[in-house]
Order: C-alpha cells, then structure tokens, then sequence
C-alpha cells in the first residue's frame, strides 16, 4: 500500500490539517508540514484516536443540552412568579415617575447647549484643508457673513473653498480671534492597531496567477470562473473589476486578474501586500520560459506560496515531466519527487483539473491560518483604479481587515471622500464587505494608484486633511526614500540598515549570466549576505526596475543596456544601475563597496538615442548610417554605444555628423541625420546608437 499524506488522511477525517499535525505530535509521531507522508500504523492509530475523541465529544454535548434544558425551565418558573405579583399600578407610579426625571433632564441640557452656542469664541485651531464653511461654524457666524466680509479684504472665495492660513489670520485680526497653527499631520494613517486574538475570524484566501505570456493564464481563470461562479447565472460574469470570487464546497477564493507579476511587484514596490498565495502556470508543451523564471522569482521575493498549474495537458504534445523537471533547477521540487511544491495537471479549454487546483489553494491557505478581525474600521488596498465617464473616480479595493460601509469617510493616498456606492464582482450593489472582500469604490475626490492603501477614518473632515498633507509631502517622501547603492552600501552596513545585498543580473549571453552569478555570490559574508533575486539574457527592462525598488536591489547590466522606459523608472524611483563590460570591474566594484572604498571619479550622463533607417557605402571612407533621432540628442563630441537586441556591440566615438551634406554640433529628438562611427562598419538597420558624455562627481 502507498503511503498516505497528511492532507489526505485530514479530509478523510473532516479535520483540518493543522489539527491533524497537532494529535500526531502529541502521538510522538514526527511530521513537518501537510505534505508530509505517514506509515500505515500511523494512519490506523490516528484514525482510532479521531474516533474516540469525537464520541467523547457527542457525550459532552448531550450532556450540557440537558443541563441547558433544565436552568431554562427553572428561569421560567421564577419569571412567571415575579410578573404575576409586579401588578399593573406599580408599573404605571413606575413609568410617570420616570418621565418626570426625563423631561427635567432635558430642559436642563437644553439651557446649557444654548449658553454653550451664545458664548463668544475668542480663539480657534487652523488646520490644513480648512473650508469657509468650518471656518464659519468655528467662530459662531453666519457663512455667507464670512464670505462677504472676504469680498471685502478682496478674496474671491465660496462657501467650500479651502482657506489659505494667512486668509485665516487676516480673518481672525477683523474678529478678535487668536488662531493657533494645527501641527500638520504628516499625512501618514495612524499604524493599525494590533488586533485581539480572539477577535480574528477566518478570511478567504487572495490569488495571483502568474506566468508567462500564452501560456494560459487568461484562459484558466475563465475557466474557475466559469466553473464556479457563472453556472447559476444567466448572461455569466456582468462586470469585470479586477478580482474573482469563487466558490468550492462553501469556502471562497478570491482571484486577482493582475497583468501578471508586473502588477503583482508594483503593489509591492508601494509598500502592498495583498497576495497570500501565488499560482504559476506553465504550458505542459512549451515548459519553463523567461517570464516563468521571472514570476517565481517575484513570488520567491515576496515570500509567497506558490503552487504550479501545468495548463495545456490535452494537448498531444504535452510534457508534463519535463516541465517538472525544469522546475527543479529554480527551487520549485515537486511533491511526488520529494519536495513541497504541488503541481496540479490541468486543461484550461477541457476544463479539467480545476477543482482540484481550488482543493490545493484551500488546503494551503488552511496551512497558512488566514484571518482577520472584520469586527473595526476597514482597511485595504487598491488593486485597479480608473476614471469612469459616468461615475466619476471609481477604485476596485481589496478589504484586508475590518468592514468597509456605505457612508464611511475614507483616505486613499492622496485621494479622499465618502463611500457612495459598493459593488462587488457581478455588478451588485451592496451595503458593506468585510476581510478578503473585492469591491469597487465610488466617492472618491481622484483617482488613487494601485497600491495605495484604504483607511477609513472618523469624518470626511479628517480624511480631506489627510490627503492634503500627504500631497505636500509626497515629493518630499519619495526622494527620502533610500535605496541601496554601491556608493552608500558601506554606511548603511556600519549603521546596521542592511544586511543582506539583493542583485539582479542581466547580460548578452547566458554564458556571462552564470560567471557572474557564481563571481557574485562568493562575495558574501558574515556581515553581509548577497542574494541573487533574478538573473536573465537581454536588455534591462522596466519589470527589472519594478523588482529592484520592490525589493531594494541593485541591477548589474554586463554588455546590456536598460530601455528608455526601464531608465526613467529607474531614475524616479532611485534604482541603482551598473553597467559593466569587463566582469573583473563588476567583482572589484563591490567588493570595494563592500570595505567602504569604492570612490566613483565619473558619473554617465545620457544624452539621446538614434535608430538606424538606411545604411550608406563609401568607397574610401566606409558606412554612413542613416538615422532618425528617437529622443534627446546626439552630439558630435558625445561618445556612443551601439545597442544591437539589447546587447551592446560597438562602444566608440562619432567621426562625423551631418544633416544633409552639413556638418552638424548636434541632431534634436524628431531629426534625421548621418553619421560615421570611428574604426566600426558593422552596422545594421534597426540599430540603436545611444549618446552620452562623463562628467566628474564632486568627491
């Protein structure tokens, strides 16, 4: 007989299997995790003692229903003696007496409210986001006093305009008012409470699909979808709003239709954890492709659980085993080879496997005792956000904790309002959502970036405020965000801020991706260990950057460039790019960094791209490249790298440049031009000549 795992014996048992694991430790019987395989006395030992617990826990339920049984018929009896002698006239000397009391209390506190209304206000608290209308309430006057009195002082402002602080002192000298500055919030939503053991309740569990592109990931969420939501309903799914619910034997599973790990890493870049377990789908005809290799690493880094759906297995050319095997070199041992990974065969078209996929989510988010206290205030984060002509700014939220309501004031990033409306994943209104719930938000002042994170706050008052000071913060807080480089690797080693270095390697070859990889990692030390996030052939690209600023890496780039749009997030979100042509430099710049020595002389400075249209041979002197100028410029005196997919073939000095038949300094964005390159003729149509100069850095 095989041997049997222990999620399996758990669902024979009706049991979880984190109970399961808990009665086999206390039998002295040494298991890890679910995956976890047991002899067969074992299974027979388990399964007697399961028994005996269940029947002693019958004999103890019956019990107390007896004992409750009796106290109840006793608590009756002594009720109806007690009602039948409390008789009618005592009740009424009761009840006029206590109106009395009620009525006099509220004269009373009626007196005071209006003494409280008439007293003369001599000092207020300004705070940001200030309206005329708060301003008014504030100072006992009517608004529309306030505001003819600023048409007055020449200040051209409504009711619900926010007044600057010097309109408000200018103000406040015309009544007789002394108006104390509000310490700015910084902007940042109190730190959420630490929430009550016995208040958290079990959450669904939120899933990322990932993998690489045509390799079915569109479809196999049709597929659940299909499976489990749309079969009792007619016309299928209404609306899309970035995230499924689904069903299966009464427990729910909440989809994210992500763009993949691009989405995925972005929300992690912001500081957004919102996925609790990862699938990544792999053709069973097709196997482990570039994109493969970079989702796990981007669940890898997240620290995600990631079960492997390996689609396509109708297909006649279907593979599984190989694509298992490929697995194996990134990490990722299958369950049957060993190891903890489950991979589930499954047919997105055919529909098979599907079930059985939603059963292995479950049972790891069992393992993973998801919960959540929906009794407070909600929080949660934006997963889409967009601009809807009809509805105005409308974000699709993941609810992480508490319950969010119709009417509840609500901060969004720099985005703020009142919740007017909830929708949930099939269009339909609904009046609040609790933990792991995806819901589309309307209300909002603008439209948030995914990521931002959701806190509903006292008043509407409060959140304007909020959003306010984080607006006037926001530049400030970006740039003080500190990224790691080689230049401050040292200082922040010796301040203890980093201890461990994450890299991402890109090269022309793979051939150069390994040395570099092996050279790298024999760089760690006690003090400081390097990881390798991510390593790949080709050019440096914006889901690099995205994973770098996620993860505070650095990007080494041997004999590759990054694209025009990996550089400018790059540059917004202070990534550290290298870029080396000799491997020796890559190992001797950190290892400088590493001791606090490494001293950068010269920084590049990028100044444009061209593209080769149409190539030119002379006679005598050599080729001329016909180009047209895709962005900034190219100068005569610059030196350049031609960039041939991605790699970097040619890195030299231009020995003329024309427009026409005249000699030019410099050839703008939107120009053509000719040029010559010194000692290179090698040059294609659809090549890429990038400019640049070096400029000293102040030591």
């Amino acid at each position: 007989m095989s041997k049997m795992r222990v999620y399996t014996l758990a669902k024979e048992l009706n049991i979880s299997s984190k109970d399961l694991i808990s009665k086999l430790l206390d039998l002295g019987v040494h298991v890890k995790n679910h995956m976890s395989t047991l002899e067969d006395e074992e299974v027979d030992m388990i399964v007697e003692l399961v028994k005996e617990t269940k029947s002693d826990e019958a004999t103890k339920k019956k019990e107390t229903i007896s004992l409750e049984a009796r106290d109840d018929s006793e608590d009756k009896d002594d009720f109806d003696k007690y009602e039948a002698e409390f008789n009618e006239e005592d009740r009424f000397k009761q009840r006029k007496s206590v109106k009395k009391k009620k009525n006099k209390k509220a004269a009373m506190e009626s007196t005071a409210v209006q003494q409280q209304q008439n007293a003369p206000v001599d000092k207020i608290e300004f705070a940001e986001g200030m309206t005329v209308r708060e301003f008014a309430e504030l100072i006992k006057k009517n608004p529309s006093e306030v505001v003819r009195d600023l048409l007055f002082m020449k200040y051209m402002l409504k009711i619900n305009d926010v007044l600057p602080y010097e309109v408000v002192q200018k103000l406040a000298d015309k009544y007789g008012i002394t108006v104390e500055k509000k310490e700015a919030d910084s902007g940042e939503v109190l730190d959420e409470e630490k929430d009550d053991p016995q208040s958290l309740k079990p959450r669904p569990p939120i899933v990322t699909v990932m993998g690489h592109v045509d390799h079915g990931k569109t479809s196999l969420l049709d597929a659940i979808r299909n499976t489990n939501v749309t079969a009792r309903e007619v016309g299928g799914i209404t609306q899309h709003i970035g995230a499924s619910t689904v069903e299966l034997n009464g427990k729910k599973i909440v989809f994210l239709d992500t763009p993949g790990h691009e989405a995925f890493t972005s929300m992690r870049s912001r500081g957004a954890q919102v996925t609790d377990i990862a699938v990544l789908v792999v053709a069973a005809d097709d196997g482990v492709m570039p994109q493969t290799v970079e989702a796990i690493n981007h669940a890898k880094a997240a620290k995600v659980p990631i079960i492997v759906a390996i689609n396509k297995i109708d297909k006649a050319e279907a593979n599984p085993d190989r694509v298992k095997q490929e697995l194996t070199e990134y990490g990722l041992i299958p369950e049957e080879w060993g190891g903890d990974t489950i991979c589930i065969p499954v047919s997105a078209t055919k529909k098979q496997g599907i079930n059985d996929l939603l059963e292995m989510i479950l049972l790891v988010a069992e393992m993973q005792e998801l919960k959540a206290n929906p009794d407070k205030q909600a929080r949660g984060t934006v997963i889409e956000a967009l601009l809807d002509k009809g509805r105005g700014p409308v974000a699709t939220v993941i609810v992480q904790s508490g319950t969010l309501r119709v009417g509840d004031a609500i901060v969004v990033g720099t985005a703020y309002g009142k919740v007017r409306a909830l929708f949930d994943d099939k269009g339909r209104k609904l009046k609040q959502a609790g933990p792991s719930t995806p819901v589309e938000v309307l209300g909002l002042s603008e439209v948030p970036e995914a990521g931002d994170l959701l806190v509903v706050v006292e008043d509407e008052k409060k959140a304007r405020e909020l959003a306010e000071a984080r607006k006037e913060k926001m530049k400030e807080t970006r740039s003080a965000a500190q990224k790691v480089t080689l230049e401050d690797l040292f200082d922040q080693m010796q301040q203890g801020n980093i201890k461990e270095l994450n890299v991402i390697v890109k090269a022309d070859v793979q051939g150069s991706v390994e040395a570099l990889k092996q050279a790298i990692l024999k760089l760690s030390s006690d003090e400081l260990r390097v990881n390798i996030l991510h390593e790949g052939v080709g050019v440096i690209t914006e889901t690099d950057v995205m994973l770098a600023s996620a993860s505070n890496a650095i990007i080494i780039g041997f004999n590759v460039r990054p694209d025009s749009k990996a550089r400018d997030l790059a540059e917004r979100e202070k990534v550290d790019i290298r870029l080396y042509r000799i491997i020796y430099d890559v190992i001797d710049d950190i290892e400088k960094a590493l001791k606090g020595l490494l001293e950068p002389e010269y920084r590049e400075v990028y100044l444009g791209r061209a593209e080769v249209r149409q190539l030119f041979k002379v006679s005598g002197l050599g080729t001329i490249a016909g180009c047209y100028v895709l962005d900034g410029k190219i100068t005569r005196t610059a030196s350049v790298r031609l960039v041939r997919d991605g790699a970097v073939v040619y890195e030299g000095k231009i020995i003329s440049l024309k427009r026409f038949k005249d000699d030019v300094r410099e050839v703008a964005a939107g120009y053509e031009c000719g040029l010559m390159l010194e000692k290179f003729n090698d040059i294609k149509e659809s090549d890429i000549i990038e400019a640049f100069t070096t400029e000293e850095v102040q030591r």
